[in-house]
C-alpha cells in the first residue's frame, strides 16, 4: 500500500490507506526532507511538528477507505495492554505475597551485608597465602637444583644403560612402531610404573617418581643430556618432599636448557596423534623465567640469492623465532635488499602478542627475494626502531635478529653510528640455508655486537638455534646472582598434561661451576623451576553465591589480561599460546573501566561506583546498570584483584535454621521444610529444580537435574543439618527457599485458574537455589537453567525494573518454532524487592509463562476499537473510521518487540512461528526505520574466545602421492647434519615435490591439538538496546511509491516496543537489513594494524637484567665444522629414499656443545 504522491513544495494532507500502490501515474513522489529511512537518526525535534498534523483524511469518491490510527488511539491500545500485563502479574507473579511471606519468615534468616572493601582485601590475602606457599616450594627447588648441578661431576662415557628414569614418552613409542626406540632397540634402563587416578590432576599419576619428557628432535642417548638425566635425578626427593609439606601442590616442573623436562608427579605423556613438537623451551612458563622482556627487531634478507628452499628456511626460521616471545616483549619484523621495509602493516615495535604474532606470519609468506643484499639498509631500519621512544615497548633486553644466505659487508660504519661503544644493541645472526659463501662477516657482526651466530642449513636446525639465543640473554641474570632470583607469575595459559587452565610461578636456576680456581662465574643459565596453580583453586577462595547472580571477583595482570573473570570461557585453548582475554574484552569497554583497569596495573587501591553496559548471559541483550568496583593489589605478585557488585546485592540471606536443627537432630530428611523437596510432592506444590552446586563434599554431581535432586535426597537421608562435610550456608539456605516458595503455591497458585488468563506456567527462582514451576506438568517444558545465576531471565530482572519478556529464543538459521499443543511460551519475570529496615535485596525472582497463541490473540483484541466483547463492526464503503490491529490486520502490522529487538506477539497469524526472531528478519525495513529514529541503539563488541572450524585447503596443490615425500617426521627422526647434508645435494630435486608437504605444516596438527577440528577465533557481536526515545509518536518510512506510516511507543514498566505500521505492499524499499547474529571476522577481530596505533596501557615487569659489566661475550658462536664427503651425501640420500635412517648421532652444535655440566 503507498501514500498519495505530492508535488514537491505541497504538504502532507493526511495519510489515506488506498486500495492499491501507487500507479506510477503523474507528478513524481518528491523525496522525504528528512532524507532516506537508511540514513542516519535525525532528532526528534525534526520529526513531531509535521507528524502532529497528521489527521485523518476521507477517501476518493467510491473508493473503499480508513484511516491509520491516530496517535491518541494507539497511546489508548498502550495503557490497555500496560494494565492486562500489570493485572496478570499481579494476581499470578505474587510479588507483593512473596514480600509478605519473606516478613512473616523473618525469624528463620538473618540479613547480612557484603562489605566490598573487606571482602576484596579478605580474599586477595588468601590468594597472596596461597601462592606463596608455592613460592616456598619454588625456592627450596631451585636452591637445591643448583647444588646438585654444582656437586655433579660431568661423564664423558656416559651410557644410556648407565640412566635409570622413568621416559613419559616411552609407552607411546613402544605403540608405535615406527618410532626411534623401536627401530633401534632402546638401551635405556627405563622404569615402568604402575599409576593410580587422581582428580586433583584429572590424571593417572605415580607419586614415587618423577617423569621425564625429552623432545622429538632431541637425541636423548648424547651425553650432554645423560649427563643432565644423571644430575636432576636428585631433584625426585625434594619435590616428594615439597609435596608433604603442601599436599595441595600440583605440578612441580624442571625444564631445563637442554630441552629436558622432569615433572612431578609421574604421569604418562599426552600422546598426540601425530608428531610431538612439545619442548619446554617454548612454553610461555620457561620464556618468562628464562629472560627478561626483550625488544626484538627481525631482518631477513630477501635479495635475489635468496631463493628456493632457503627463502622457505627463512618464512620458517622467522615463526619459530616469533613463538619465542611472550606478551612482555615487542617486535617487528621487516625484510630488506637495497631498501628495507617491513613485512606488515606494522611500522613500529609491537607487542608481541598472538594477534600481533599472527598478523606477522602471515606477512612473512609473502616475501619474495629479488634485488642485491644491503645489509647497511636491514640495520639501520632495525636500529632506527629500536630508538625510536616515542612508543610503548620492554625497554629492557634490545637485539636484532638477521636472517640471511650470507654477504660479505660487516657494515661496521652502522655499527659505530647506532651500537658503539655501550653495544646496548644485542645482534644474532643467522646463516641459512646450503652455501658457499664466507660467514666470517656475520660472525663477526655477532661477536662483536654482544650477540651470537647460528646456522640454519636445513629444516631440523630451526627450533633448536631460533631459541638458543635465550642462553645469551639469560648471561646477566646469571651474573646478578641473588637480585634476580625472583619469583614470577605467567599469564593463563593451558597445561599441557591435562590440569585445564594454570597460572604457574617460575624462579631461573643458575649454573654456579666454574671452570677452575679463580676462573670467572659460570654465566649459564641451567633452566626453570615451575610450580602450576590450577584457576579453580583460586577461584575456590572466592565468594561464590552471598555476592548474588550479577555481583563477581576478577583479577588482572600487568598486561590487563584476566586471571579470574566469569567471562574468562576460551572455547579452544591451544597449549602453545598463553590465554590472553584483556579486562576490557571480557567487559563492554568505557571510561570508566579504562580508569579503573589502569588504576589496577598500577598496584593502587579504589573504588568507583559507575553507569555501564553489560551483555546478557546468553548474549542477545544489552542492559545499563549501576556497578560498584573495589581492587586492591595482590602482594607478593603481578596480579591485582577487583570485585563487582550491584546495588541490590551490599545485603543477602542468610537461613538461620538454627531452632528446627537443635529440635530435629535427626537427618536433613526430617526438616520441616524438605518434604517439599520431594518428588511425591510436585503433583500438589509444582516442580522444584535444585541449583547443582556443591552442597556437600559427598554428593555425586549430574547434568541431569532430575538425577541430581535423586542424589540430594539420597545423601541428606544420611546427613544431619550440622555436618562438616556440608556448606551450611548454601544448603540451609536452599531449605529456606524450598518452604518459602511452598507457601507462594499455598497462597497464590493453588487457588487460581491459569487457563483464564491464557498462562501454561508460573514460577519463581531465587538466590538459594530453588526453581519452583507449577503446574508440575509444565516442567516438562521447562527449559531454562536449574542454576538462577546462570539463567539470563534470572540476572536480567535483576538488573532492571518491571516485566522482562522473554520470548523463545530462534536462531536465524533454524527452521520456526512448531505451535503444538499450546506449549510454546513467552516467559514474562520481575525481581522481588525486600524492605527490611533500612536494607534493601533481590533474593528472588516470580514470574509467569505465556501461552503464545491465545496472547497473540488476545493482542489483537486489546490493540483494537472494540468497547465490548460484541463482536466489531468492519469499516463499510460509505463510513470512515480508523484502522486497528483486530479487524484490519491484513493490511496493519502491528507487533511487541522486546529491548533486543526479538519479536513477543503479533497480530499475524503466520508471523507467530518467527516469535523470537531478531526483527529485521521479520520486517527488515520497519526494524531499519526504527533504528534510523533512536529507538534502538547499536552495540558492536568482539568476542575473542569463540571457536571456528578450520578453513577450506586452497588449492595450492599438494605433493604427487606416487612419490615419497619426507615429512618432518623423518627429519626429526635424523640428526640434523644428517638431513643437511643430503638436501643439499638434493634440494633442488626434491624443491617442487616437499613445500606443500612440510613447510606449510601446521603446528597444531602436528601435535594433534584438537585445533585441527576447531581454532580459537574472533567472532564480532552485535546487539541491541533501547535509545533514549522515550516518547510516543508517528511518522513515515520514506519509500517512494512504498511508503509506509508506523507508530511506535514504549510501554510502561515493561521492555516492550509496541509497533503499529502499514503493512508493504511492495519490496522495492529494501535499503538494508539490520544484523543480530554473530559474524566471524575474516581476520582477527578489529583491525590490528589500527588497534596498535591505540596501545593499551600496560606495565612490564618492575625489574630488568640486560647488563652486566663482567658478562664474558667470547662464546658467539663458530657454526658446525663437519665436512661430509659426496660419498657420505649420496649414501645417506639411499637412506632417506629407501626409508632406512640410520642410529641418530649427537647434534653437532657448538653452542649446545658448550654445556659441559
Amino acid at each position: 500500500m503507498a501514500v498519495p504522491a505530492r508535488t514537491c513544495g505541497a504538504s502532507w494532507p493526511g495519510p489515506v490507506r488506498t486500495a492499491r500502490p501507487w500507479p506510477g501515474r503523474g507528478p513524481r513522489p518528491c523525496p522525504d526532507p528528512r532524507g532516506p529511512a537508511s540514513g542516519p537518526a535525525r532528532p526528534l525535534s525534526l520529526l513531531l511538528p509535521p507528524l502532529l498534523l497528521l489527521v485523518p483524511l476521507l477517501a476518493a469518491p467510491g473508493a473503499s477507505a480508513y484511516s491509520f490510527p491516530q496517535q491518541h488511539t494507539m497511546q489508548h491500545w498502550a495503557r490497555r495492554l500496560e494494565q492486562e500485563i500489570d493485572g496478570v502479574m499481579r494476581i499470578f507473579g505474587g510479588v507483593q505475597q512473596l514480600r509478605e511471606i519473606y516478613k512473616d519468615n523473618r525469624n528463620l534468616f538473618e540479613v547480612q551485608e557484603n562489605e566490598p572493601q573487606k571482602l576484596v582485601e579478605k580474599v586477595a590475602g588468601d590468594i597472596e597465602n596461597l601462592l606463596d606457599r608455592k613460592v616456598q616450594a619454588l625456592k627450596r627447588l631451585a636452591d637445591a637444583a643448583e647444588n646438585f648441578q654444582k656437586a655433579h661431576r660431568w661423564q664423558d662415557n656416559i651410557k644410556e644403560e648407565d640412566i635409570m628414569y622413568y621416559d613419559a614418552k616411552a609407552d607411546a613409542e613402544l605403540d608405535d612402531p615406527e618410532s626411534e626406540d623401536v627401530e633401534r632397540g632402546s638401551k635405556t634402563s627405563a622404569l615402568r610404573l604402575d599409576f593410580v587416578q587422581d582428580p586433583n590432576f584429572k590424571n593417572k599419576v605415580n607419586y614415587s617418581y618423577t617423569a621425564v619428557q625429552i623432545p622429538t628432535d632431541i637425541y636423548k642417548g648424547s651425553t650432554v643430556i645423560l649427563n643432565e638425566l644423571n644430575w636432576t635425578e636428585a631433584l625426585e626427593n625434594v619435590f616428594i618432599q615439597n609435596r608433604r609439606q603442601d599436599p595441595t601442590l600440583l605440578w612441580q616442573v624442571f625444564g631445563s636448557a637442554t630441552g629436558v623436562t622432569r615433572y612431578y608427579p609421574a604421569t604418562p605423556w599426552r600422546a598426540p596423534k601425530k608428531i610431538d613438537l612439545y619442548d619446554v623451551r617454548r612454553r610461555p612458563w620457561y620464556i618468562q623465567g628464562a629472560s627478561s622482556p626483550k625488544d626484538m627487531v627481525i631482518i631477513v634478507d630477501v635479495s635475489g640469492s635468496v631463493s628456493g628452499l632457503t627463502l622457505k628456511l627463512m618464512k620458517t626460521s622467522v615463526c619459530e623465532m616469533l613463538d619465542t616471545l611472550s606478551d612482555d616483549d615487542y617486535v617487528n619484523v621487516a625484510s630488506f635488499n637495497e631498501k628495507a621495509q617491513p613485512v606488515s602493516c606494522f611500522t613500529h615495535l609491537v607487542q608481541a602478542n598472538v594477534r600481533n604474532k599472527k598478523v606477522f606470519k602471515e606477512a612473512v609468506q609473502g616475501m619474495v627475494a629479488k634485488g642485491t643484499t644491503g645489509y647497511k639498509a636491514g640495520f639501520e631500519y632495525a636500529f632506527d626502531q629500536l630508538q625510536n621512544s616515542n612508543i610503548t615497548r620492554a625497554n629492557c633486553n634490545k637485539m636484532i635478529m638477521m636472517f640471511t644466505d650470507g654477504g660479505e659487508d660487516r657494515v661496521q660504519d652502522v655499527f659505530e653510528k647506532y651500537n658503539w661503544p655501550n653495544r646496548t644493541v644485542r645482534v644474532f645472526t643467522f646463516s641459512v640455508g646450503q652455501h658457499n659463501y664466507d660467514v666470517t662477516p656475520l660472525q663477526w657482526m655477532a661477536c662483536t655486537n654482544k650477540g651470537y651466530y647460528f646456522e640454519i642449513p636445513s629444516i631440523g636446525a630451526i627450533r633448536i638455534n631460533t631459541q638458543e639465543y635465550l642462553d645469551v640473554l639469560g648471561r646477566p641474570m646469571v651474573l646478578a646472582g641473588k637480585e634476580a632470583k625472583q619469583v614470577q607469575w605467567t599469564n593463563v595459559y593451558e597445561d599441557a598434561l591435562g590440569l585445564g587452565l594454570v597460572v604457574t610461578g617460575t624462579l631461573p636456576v643458575f649454573n654456579l661451576t666454574q671452570d677452575g680456581p679463580g676462573e670467572k662465574k659460570n654465566q649459564l643459565i641451567l633452566g626453570v623451576m615451575g610450580i602450576d596453580v590450577a584457576l579453580n583453586d583460586i577461584k575456590r577462595l572466592t565468594p561464590n553465591y552471598t555476592l548474588g547472580a550479577n555481583g563477581y571477583v576478577f583479577a588482572i595482570d600487568l598486561n590487563g589480561y584476566v586471571l579470574l573473570h566469569p567471562n574468562l570461557k576460551p572455547q579452544t585453548t591451544n597449549f602453545r599460546e598463553p590465554v590472553t582475554l584483556d579486562f576490557l574484552d571480557a567487559e563492554l569497554e568505557d571510561e570508566n573501566k579504562e580508569e579503573i583497569r589502569r588504576s589496577m596495573i598500577d598496584g593502587n587501591k579504589g573504588h568507583k561506583q559507575i553507569r555501564t553496559l553489560v551483555k546478557s548471559l546468553d548474549e542477545r541483550y544489552i542492559d545499563e546498570v549501576i556497578r560498584n568496583y573495589t581492587w586492591v593489589p595482590i602482594r607478593s605478585t603481578n596480579y591485582s584483584l577487583g570485585l563487582v557488585l550491584p546495588p541490590y546485592s551490599t545485603f543477602y540471606l542468610q537461613a538461620n535454621l538454627s531452632d528446627q536443627i537443635l529440635q530435629v537432630k535427626l537427618p536433613i530428611s526430617k526438616l520441616k521444610d524438605f518434604e517439599f523437596l520431594l518428588p511425591s510432592s510436585f503433583e500438589s506444590e509444582g516442580h522444584v529444580f535444585i541449583a547443582p552446586r556443591e552442597y556437600c563434599k559427598d554428593l555425586n554431581a549430574s547434568d541431569n537435574n532430575t538425577e541430581f535432586l535423586k542424589n540430594f535426597i539420597e545423601l541428606m537421608e544420611k546427613v544431619t543439618p550440622d555436618s562438616k562435610q556440608c556448606n551450611n550456608f548454601l544448603l540451609h539456605n536452599l531449605i529456606l527457599d524450598t518452604g518459602i516458595t511452598q507457601q507462594l503455591v499455598e497462597r497464590v497458585w493453588r487457588d487460581q485458574d491459569l487457563n483464564t488468563y491464557s498462562l501454561l506456567a508460573v514460577f519463581a527462582a531465587t538466590d538459594g537455589g530453588i526453581t519452583r514451576v507449577f503446574p508440575n506438568k509444565a516442567a516438562e517444558d521447562w527449559t531454562e537453567n536449574p542454576e538462577p545465576f546462570n539463567a539470563s531471565f534470572y540476572r536480567r530482572s535483576l538488573d532492571n525494573h518491571g516485566y522482562i519478556f522473554k520470548p523463545p529464543h530462534q536462531d536465524s538459521l533454524l527452521r520456526p518454532l512448531e505451535l503444538e499443543n499450546d506449549t510454546v511460551g513467552v516467559l514474562v519475570s520481575t525481581a522481588v524487592e525486600l524492605s527490611l529496615g533500612r536494607r534493601t535485596l533481590r533474593p528472588a525472582v516470580v514470574g509467569v509463562k505465556l501461552d503464545l497463541e491465545a496472547w497473540a490473540e488476545k493482542f489483537k483484541v486489546l490493540a483494537s476499537n472494540r468497547t465490548h466483547q460484541d463482536q466489531p463492526q468492519k469499516c463499510g464503503p460509505s463510513s470512515h473510521c480508523e484502522m486497528d490491529c483486530e479487524v484490519n490486520n491484513e493490511d496493519l502490522l502491528c507487533v511487541l518487540i522486546d529491548d533486543g529487538g526479538f519479536l513477543v506477539l503479533s497480530n499475524q497469524n503466520h508471523q507467530w512461528d518467527q516469535v523470537g526472531r531478531f526483527f529485521s528478519e521479520v520486517d527488515a525495513n520497519l526494524m531499519l526505520a526504527l533504528y534510523n529514529n533512536s529507538f534502538y541503539t547499536r552495540k558492536e563488541s568482539y568476542d575473542y574466545q569463540s571457536a571456528c572450524a578450520p578453513q577450506p585447503p586452497g588449492n595450492l596443490g599438494a605433493a604427487p602421492r606416487g612419490v615419497f615425500v619426507p615429512t618432518i617426521a623423518d627429519f626429526l627422526n635424523l640428526a640434523w647434519w644428517t638431513s643437511a647434508a643430503a638436501w643439499s645435494l638434493f634440494q633442488q630435486l626434491l624443491y617442487g615435490l616437499i613445500y606443500h608437504s612440510w613447510f606449510q605444516a601446521d603446528p597444531a596438527e602436528a601435535e594433534g591439538s584438537p585445533e585441527t577440528r576447531e581454532s580459537s577465533c574472533v567472532v564480532k557481536q552485535t546487539q541491541y538496546y533501547f535509545g533514549s526515545v522515550n516518547a510516543s509518536y508517528n511518522t513515515i518510512i520514506d519509500c517512494g511509491n512504498c511508503s509506509r506510516l508506523f507508530h511506535a511507543q514504549r510501554l510502561t514498566n515493561t521492555n516492550l516496543l509496541f509497533v503499529v505500521a502499514e503493512k508493504p505492499l511492495c519490496s522495492q524499499c529494501e535499503a538494508g537489513r539490520l544484523l543480530q547474529k554473530e559474524t566471524h571476522c575474516p581476520a582477527d577481530g578489529p583491525e590490528q594494524c589500527e588497534l596498535v596505533q591505540r596501545p593499551r596501557y600496560r606495565r612490564g615487569p618492575h625489574i630488568c637484567f640486560d647488563y652486566n659489566a663482567t658478562e664474558d661475550t667470547s662464546d658467539c658462536g663458530r657454526g658446525a665444522s663437519f665436512p661430509p664427503s659426496l660419498g657420505v651425501l649420496v649414501s645417506l640420500q639411499l637412506l632417506l629414499l629407501l626409508g632406512l635412517p640410520p642410529r641418530p648421532q649427537p647434534q653437532v652444535h657448538s653452542f649446545a656443545a658448550s654445556r659441559r655440566l
